[in-house]
């Protein structure tokens, strides 16, 4: 059914209140999680290929595509935190706002598809671990991951946190795997850190290069993050928005490094292992599990291997659960039960799995995963291109658009993974050329379709800018007529009442309410500017003092009454250094002063106050004349 205005995994959103928590460390540890349901996807069953088949071909020298892969997936998690937090949109759902209705159902059906995949790859890799733990039969794996639907729904019952719990314990799981792996294979550390400066021996180091950062940077992964980042909970003031943007990267940081580390175990175990030994055909995942048993002599190494492939793709499938059900929602508006979504994806996922088993053979598998990575290379584009549209719009983002050089090197990023991506899709249309029986498919079907997608990804890339040049256009033809302004939305929500208990203050109360309204929060500021109070500062306690606390509560006890939100305060010291500092601890909108109408002679022993809070504030600061 639809939703009008409906939340991004409404279920869990804004379910994890962060705002109660003090200090930076447990601020952040409430913070993290969403970047460890990301990092699943980057070490998936459909990354095992690529990474075994690198390490095993060439050794140690690919791992900087490794690194460079992680980097590039930090940098678009980072720009999908960013749309989440700052405009509360996934990245569906900022699509279903800019775009047209068909394109965004292109768009929806391309995201779909590319779900499907990630999904396939999970449900072969699966099926691949149980059969290689328990001798299970490859079909009857396939069957058994149906049951996972079940264990989604368990998790999405207990909350955000358990979910997040569950995922960063299997997670674990696969890293201990690999840790004892590489115990086991005895490495040479001088040889690995050789492979962190750019190489490419030959053109199939480039095919397998390509083909790793097409299955590491994963595009449902850009949809599900800016969902995720919503269920924490915390006030949306500019300061607090700043530090959730912070305390999102380091999770992400965290989270990301992690999966660096377990796909760079994975192409080094092949290393050291089947490269080692000049096996350097190993490709297959079943390969690798049958060879490494006897080359590192003993059958632990193989028993962990099907274990952390169990768990990768475990993992991995329920992130795509949640991204299916975003997607849905985001670009068609479209609510179904989360238990229903997983049946529809896990049968669109199986049945080409089973149709590959029955009339290929198990043989067909490692196939079928190249295919799969091939489609998400597809996909890619369309989910990063609109991604840094959105979070480069001051009209949207405010403060918070990405900067001119963070702008400069999303594009190029962009433009890399297209460009690879692209040579991937034109590679293997080319193989399947060679080897198809029937070609004339791929020339009527496959190759118009690559076409048609590329004029989408086009106008996606152009229609942006197009839309902001008439912007500027018209700007510049109208720029002496004003801006409409919106009578019904207050301008000011937060307001600093800075008192001094003079004639002034009766005016300058009735200003503040009468600008602000019932519905802004106000905060009373009195300065005690006595000798004690510049000596002893918030320890002072005479009688001065006292007496102004009291007039404060008289000034605000029959406003509070008539359903004003008023805070009060007494500041110590000097007003020209403590009312500017005191707004801006407040996070204050506005401003309000009294003036007394002081001529130079008088100015020049009393002080300008007005003058010096005025230059120190970024506020408006409304200055209230007393006659």
């Amino acid at each position: 059914m639809e939703h009008k205005n409906a939340k991004s995994l409404e279920e869990v959103h804004a379910s994890i209140d962060t705002s109660s928590k003090k200090g930076n460390f447990r601020k952040l540890l409430a913070f993290m999680g969403p970047a460890y349901l990301i990092s699943v996807g980057y070490m998936d069953p459909g990354n095992w290929a690529t990474d075994i088949a690198g390490g095993s071909q060439f050794g140690y020298q690919l791992i900087w595509v490794l690194l460079m892969s992680n980097i590039i997936a930090l940098l678009l998690q980072s720009l999908s935190v960013r749309l989440g937090i700052v405009r509360g949109r996934d990245l569906a759902q900022a699509c279903r706002e800019t775009y047209s209705k068909p394109v965004n159902y292109i768009l929806y059906l391309l995201a779909e598809v590319a779900i499907i995949a990630t999904d396939l790859a999970e449900v072969v890799g699966m099926a691949i671990g149980l059969q290689l733990l328990f001798k299970i039969p490859l079909i009857w794996g396939v069957l058994i991951t149906f049951s996972d639907t079940l264990i989604l729904m368990f998790l999405m019952n207990k909350g955000m946190r358990k979910m997040e719990a569950f995922i960063l314990s299997l997670v674990g799981v696969i890293g201990m795997a690999f840790f004892v792996e590489m115990f086991f294979a005895k490495p040479i550390v001088s040889e690995i850190a050789k492979g962190f400066i750019p190489s490419i021996p030959n053109s199939t180091a480039l095919y397998i290069a390509i083909g790793i950062i097409g299955a590491t940077v994963m595009p449902h992964n850009l949809y599900l993050h800016s969902s995720l980042v919503q269920t924490r909970k915390f006030m949306r003031t500019r300061s607090k928005v700043g530090e959730a943007l912070r305390f999102n990267f380091f999770d992400s940081a965290f989270a990301l490094n992690m999966a660096f580390f377990v796909n760079a175990g994975i192409l080094i175990l092949a290393a050291a292992t089947f490269y080692k030994a000049g096996m350097f055909n190993v490709s297959e995942i079943q390969d690798a599990y049958k060879f490494l048993e006897p080359m590192l002599g003993t059958h632990w190494a193989a028993i962990l291997f099907a274990v952390a492939l169990i768990a990768a793709g475990q993992s991995s499938t329920l992130t795509g659960t949640l991204a299916g059900q975003i997607v849905m929602e985001g670009f068609i508006n479209f609510r179904i039960q989360p238990w229903a979504r997983r049946m529809i994806t896990r049968s669109l996922a199986i049945i080409p799995a089973v149709f590959v088993l029955v009339y290929y053979g198990e043989s067909y598998t490692g196939k079928l995963l190249v295919l799969s990575q091939v489609v998400l290379s597809l996909q890619l584009g369309f989910a990063t291109i609109p991604l840094i549209h959105f979070v480069s719009e001051k009209k949207s983002m405010g403060q918070f658009a990405i900067k001119l050089p963070v702008k400069i090197l999303s594009w190029l990023v962009a433009g890399i993974i297209v460009a690879l991506n692209l040579q991937l899709v034109v590679e293997q249309i080319q193989s399947w050329l060679t080897t198809a029986a029937n070609p004339w498919i791929i020339y009527l079907v496959v190759i118009p379709a690559v076409v048609f997608l590329l004029l989408i990804l086009l106008y996606l890339t152009i229609l942006p800018l197009i839309k902001q040049a008439k912007e500027k256009e018209m700007a510049f033809i109208h720029k002496t007529m004003p801006v409409k302004p919106e009578l019904n939305k207050p301008l000011y929500n937060r307001v600093v009442v800075a008192l001094d208990f003079s004639k002034a203050d009766t005016g300058v109360i009735q200003h503040a309410l009468t600008t602000a309204g019932t519905k802004a929060e106000y905060l009373f500021l009195h300065i005690v500017e006595s000798a004690a109070a510049l000596v002893f500062g918030d320890e002072t306690d005479d009688l001065e003092t006292s007496s102004d606390e009291r007039r404060l509560q008289e000034y605000t006890k029959e406003l509070k009454e008539k359903g004003y939100q008023i805070e009060t305060r007494i500041g110590y010291g000097t007003p020209k250094t403590l009312i500017p500092s005191i707004s801006s601890e407040y996070e204050a909108q506005l401003l309000v002063m009294g003036a007394h109408g002081h001529g130079w002679f008088r100015d020049f022993l009393f002080g300008t106050t007005i003058e010096s809070v005025r230059h120190k504030v970024k506020i408006p600061v409304l200055i209230v004349r007393n006659n």
